[in-house]
């Protein structure tokens, strides 16, 4: 386009950021996406397990401090697409009570802003956007809802006989709701092994890049700018608006300005990009909480063994069920618990190469009587997720050490993660699982980061306003999941979307010309209709 000034500056395509490129392209705005990655190239490497877990070519390579001002990877990728390139497309809606205020077992998660009923049109458009598979009415969780736009994924043999024995048991197994484009489809999902923390070779995923960026690029208003790192944010004298962000390019130094800049970098780098920025303080800091109250979900894998669970082979996609009978506090349970989910598969690989210390010591006592040793133990084991709500500590937060990023943190919610690790482990005992392995991946695991710039209605007691404008920032949005007053128990994703849904309408509304067309632009195209929800 030949400028440097845009309407619009996105900051990170993940699915903040690549959903409200999609969202903003149609309104003719002009458009800088920028990204400190790039897109990654379809190879046969994207499945590769020793390429992507034991070489970890796609993982970011810089280290973070921790509060013993150690250094740790964290588990975050830098590429067009972000982190969502590598998730296993998850995408739950949160459950109207995990929008109010909740007494649990080790302290309270504080109210939203705003409610169920304020994000639920917006879940109904994300999930259309992100090709969301599922049943509603099976989860005794279930929230008001239109039905899913897309029907559940089927179970495999092995899976669906699980499901059903979990039934037997007086529980409500549901099937988990999956972002997966065509499955089964020519040129669509595969229903592969090489899902859950692999980038798709076919782009049949629903992430960020395919469902947000791509289609983004399709409008002739939107840019793209890869290997591009924001720096910092500058302000006018006022400190009030920003006019500009200051990026570096191969070792160069550049200022793009835009009218409106959206923050989409993800928790820990949106608040540590705020810190290098303005004052001593940090910009949009006057309530002192910028990076404060950082959560990440208390979460233990287990691997369990059963032989015959496995039936269709090592190809088989077990990503399907959840369990959500302990979400709620019940009669016999005074507090919420969490929530269970089956995962994809796993790879000899991924265990040399990712696994912690204690699995590969626990597999060695017990891989002799397998016959293929570790290959026969990842064929016919099945991974499940028992994943409790991190409470939003104040002293748990992100900070600059240097210029690097220190990430204090403690979980917490501990009491009420052992007793769903516990129920779990009973009920894969009496599922006829054997060898039963629980993994924690502790402060590394930073996948579902959330809550350093929390939303609220008062500047002093958070960063945001209900629409994720900062409050002492005029025209500086965050549409990533640090605007989460509290983690609720399930996967973050759908939610970032819903928002950034959300707030681009309002930009649009309010920043935008009411979000008209600008002259000589189309009034349809399959990104615009892609954005609502398809007929049923």
């Amino acid at each position: 386009m030949g400028t440097q000034h845009f309407d619009v500056i996105i900051i990170g395509s993940g699915a903040g950021g690549g959903t409200m490129a999609a969202a903003l392209a149609p309104t003719g705005c002009r458009i800088m996406v920028i990204e400190r990655g790039e897109s990654l190239p379809r190879h046969a490497d994207n499945w590769d397990p020793s390429v992507v877990w034991m070489e970890q070519r796609y993982r970011a390579k810089e280290r973070w401090f921790n509060s013993d001002s150690d250094t740790f990877q964290p588990n975050t990728h830098y590429c067009v697409g972000g982190n969502t390139k590598f998730w296993g497309s998850v995408l739950y809606r949160l459950r109207p009570e995990d929008f109010e205020a909740t007494r649990h077992a080790d302290g309270d998660s504080p109210a939203w802003p705003i409610q169920y009923e304020d994000l639920e049109p917006y879940y109904d458009r994300a999930e259309a956007l992100y090709h969301v598979h599922g049943q509603a009415g099976m989860d005794p969780t279930d929230p008001p809802r239109r039905p899913f736009p897309y029907a559940p994924i089927g179970h495999t043999a092995g899976m669906a006989r699980i499901f059903d024995e979990v039934r037997g048991r007086g529980l409500h197994p549901c099937p988990l709701p999956l972002g997966l484009i065509r499955p089964g489809e020519e040129g669509g999902c595969q229903l592969c092994n090489t899902c859950n923390s692999f980038p798709c070779m076919i782009g049949a995923k629903g992430d960020a890049e395919s469902c947000g960026i791509r289609p983004a690029r399709e409008w002739p208003n939107v840019v793209v700018r890869e290997r591009t790192l924001a720096t910092r944010l500058i302000t006018d004298p006022s400190g009030t608006r920003v006019v500009a962000v200051e990026v570096s390019i191969d070792g160069r130094t550049e200022r793009i300005h835009a009218d409106v800049i959206v923050m989409a970098c993800g928790a820990v780098n949106s608040a540590a990009l705020l810190l290098r920025s303005g004052a001593s303080a940090g910009l949009a800091n006057s309530s002192g909480l910028v990076g404060r109250h950082y959560m990440a979900h208390v979460t233990t894998m287990f691997s369990a063994y059963r032989w015959d669970a496995v039936d269709a082979g090592p190809h088989a996609f077990h990503k399907t069920i959840a369990i959500n009978d302990y979400y709620r506090a019940s009669a016999a349970r005074p507090f919420p618990l969490g929530h269970i989910q089956s995962q994809g598969s796993i790879h000899p690989e991924m265990v040399r190469g990712g696994a912690p210390a204690m699995l590969k010591l626990g597999l060695t006592g017990v891989l002799g009587v397998f016959p293929g040793s570790l290959k026969h133990w990842t064929d016919h084991s099945i991974q499940w997720l028992a994943m409790t709500e991190d409470l939003p500590l104040a002293e748990n937060r992100v900070t600059l050490q240097g210029d690097q990023i220190r990430l204090d943190y403690r979980p917490s919610n501990l009491q009420a993660h052992r007793e769903l690790k516990h129920i779990l482990g009973t009920l894969l005992r009496d599922l006829g699982f054997s060898w039963i392995f629980p993994i924690s991946f502790g402060l590394g695991n930073t996948t579902h980061q959330c809550g350093t710039l929390r939303f609220g209605t008062d500047p002093r007691t958070s960063v945001l306003d209900p629409f994720c404008r900062t409050h002492d920032v005029e025209n500086l949005f965050v549409v990533d999941a640090s605007f989460f007053p509290s983690s609720a128990a399930v996967n973050p994703a759908l939610t970032i979307i819903a928002q950034a849904l959300r707030v681009a309408d309002h930009i649009a509304e309010t920043h935008l010309g009411s979000g008209l067309q600008a002259p000589g632009f189309r009034t349809t195209s399959p990104v615009a209709s892609s954005l609502w929800p398809v007929a049923r």
